[in-house]
């Protein structure tokens, strides 16, 4: 398989906007290297993020045991949080047909989880653009749904959801993530975040995306509220 387009048609579909697939593979890096229009995915992925919520949303209201709305918006996070889907594009190879920029293929972008994530969603998005729904959700109950009632490595715990369901029983208490540093180069960055309950600063993590490093400043948060 050279394109996501010949793994569409190995899983029994026929792709009918072909240019779709290729912008669902095409990184913002490769973009910008090609003056000559060539979209990158980021649309799609708004898109397939969307499908992915519909999708997870409808999966686990139909699941049994009935669940409550907090226990399903925690699985929720834990199922379509970066690190995850990044793991199913390895699993699906999609990631082989990632369209790079030279400077991004060689410092490991084909590897970074938020790329592979990222691109993942917009798969998804063009899948269903191009295919409907049922496409897109015969794919993600094949390979997504079994990772619902797996058990979570604590890479993908959901610290963010925690610490607000922790604080949530005092009203009066605020929740704010911000910025306090971003170092590195602009194609792998690190960033700084630290995590304020009522402008106080209760924890700090740091990761090469803002969502992973406000996950690890709040499970700093829920230990220090928890002594």
């Amino acid at each position: 398989m050279n394109t996501l387009t010949d793994w569409v048609r190995e899983k029994g579909y026929q792709p009918q906007d072909l240019p779709l697939y290729y912008e669902a593979c095409t990184h913002s890096s490769y973009a910008n290297e090609h003056n000559n229009g060539v979209p990158d995915n980021e649309r799609l992925e708004f898109i397939g993020d969307s499908v992915l919520q519909i999708w997870s949303a409808d999966t686990l209201y139909h699941m049994k045991p009935v669940m409550h709305e907090g226990k399903m918006t925690t699985i929720r996070a834990q199922t379509v949080c970066e690190q995850t889907l990044a793991r199913l594009n390895q699993q699906l190879g999609w990631y082989n047909f990632l369209r790079l920029g030279v400077g991004e293929e060689r410092s490991g972008g084909r590897t970074r989880p938020s790329i592979l994530a990222d691109q993942f969603e917009a798969c998804i998005g063009a899948i269903y653009l191009d295919l409907g729904y049922g496409a897109a959700k015969a794919v993600l109950d094949e390979y997504m749904k079994p990772l619902i009632s797996a058990s979570k490595p604590e890479d993908v715990t959901d610290y963010k959801t925690q610490l607000q369901e922790y604080v949530q029983t005092d009203n009066r208490k605020t929740i704010q993530y911000r910025l306090l540093e971003e170092t590195g180069p602009s194609n792998a960055p690190t960033f700084r975040m630290g995590v304020f309950l009522d402008d106080i600063c209760m924890g700090i993590g740091e990761s090469s995306t803002k969502k992973r490093a406000e996950q690890k400043a709040a499970k700093e948060a829920i230990r220090k509220l928890a002594c």
